[in-house]
């Protein structure tokens, strides 16, 4: 992290963390903060599988917003290493904001989040964001709101505000920027203006490939698919004017019928990925890319605690 930097006087900063069941839309909040994707996204479960820092630049303050993976039951030891993460995460943060989706009912995973929450005495403040609002008519966002009060009594949790917001549509975006500003003490700003986010450009490029991935198989194998990246540099061979990218990457799975579902006929699949990850990458660094993408078995992934450390999890 870059060094603090100073401040006008009345400066607040500091830090946030989404969390929330997965899908809850914690990610596409972050971008719309951001006002940049630095987050992938997709209706996929798992699609959140490490914590993402975005910058949020005001005239008054820097809000730090960490995007953090979905939290549900434990099926896999990656599920287990997620969950961890993200009760590692809260700890460290000044305010926590619990994500609710408006157009899901409030369920157990919610009471689960909001229980925990409840527990941690002296941390950090909480707010609740009601999210996709464009999905549901008044009537049914009233009874949402209430429902997160009824959350609030039976959980025992002091929420300082109830924000609902739509960031698909960019409706009271700006009212959570807000509402979480408030809730920091005057400090300094910790990144320079125009830094968006610390995310290593290798971490960018491998989910940007993995949310292309993603978007090409459906709802085949979401979870099996993660994405390393071999090697990544600039080719020194071109001139500093036409600067190339060239990315070296595996696209893993746990079986090798999954590397024929990935490859697809004469390898038309994993070409179409290649072609819409690439895409993403060079928009995002603003640097034309050539990508090369193979599959890579890893049998079961997931389950191995020293597969999960060599691909960074």
């Amino acid at each position: 992290m870059s060094e603090p930097a100073s401040a006008p006087e009345g400066f607040r900063s500091g830090f946030v963390c989404f969390v929330g069941r997965p899908n809850a839309g914690k990610s596409t909040l972050m971008n719309a903060l951001v006002r940049r994707k630095i987050a992938i996204t997709s209706p996929k479960p798992q699609t959140t599988r490490h914590t993402v820092r975005g910058i949020v630049h005001r005239a008054e303050g820097q809000l730090v917003v960490i995007d953090t993976p979905g939290v549900s039951r434990p099926r896999s030891l990656l599920q287990n290493r997620l969950n961890d993460l993200v009760r590692d995460t809260w700890a460290e943060v000044d305010v926590v904001a619990l994500v609710l989706p408006s157009d899901e009912r409030i369920g157990p995973g919610d009471r689960y989040l909001a229980g925990q929450l409840a527990r941690l005495r002296g941390g950090p403040s909480v707010v609740a964001v009601a999210t996709k609002t464009d999905l549901v008519n008044p009537p049914r966002l009233a009874r949402h709101l209430a429902g997160i009060g009824a959350l609030e009594d039976e959980c025992g949790l002091a929420l300082e505000q109830v924000v609902p917001c739509s960031a698909l549509v960019g409706d009271q975006v700006d009212e959570v920027a807000d509402v979480l500003l408030g809730l920091m003490e005057p400090g300094p700003a910790f990144y320079p203006d125009g830094e968006i986010t610390d995310e290593p450009d290798e971490t960018l490029a491998a989910e940007l490939i993995r949310e292309a991935a993603l978007e090409e198989v459906r709802d085949e194998l979401p979870h099996s698919i993660t994405v390393s990246v071999v090697e990544m540099g600039l080719r020194e061979d071109r001139d500093g004017r036409r600067p190339l990218l060239d990315i070296h990457a595996d696209l893993v799975v746990e079986r090798d019928s999954q590397k024929g579902i990935m490859v697809g006929r004469g390898g038309e699949r994993v070409k179409r990925i290649g072609t819409r990850a690439r895409r993403q990458i060079s928009s995002l660094l603003g640097t034309p890319v050539r990508l090369d993408l193979r599959v890579k078995v890893v049998k079961d992934w997931q389950r191995d605690a020293k597969q999960l450390n060599r691909l960074g999890f």
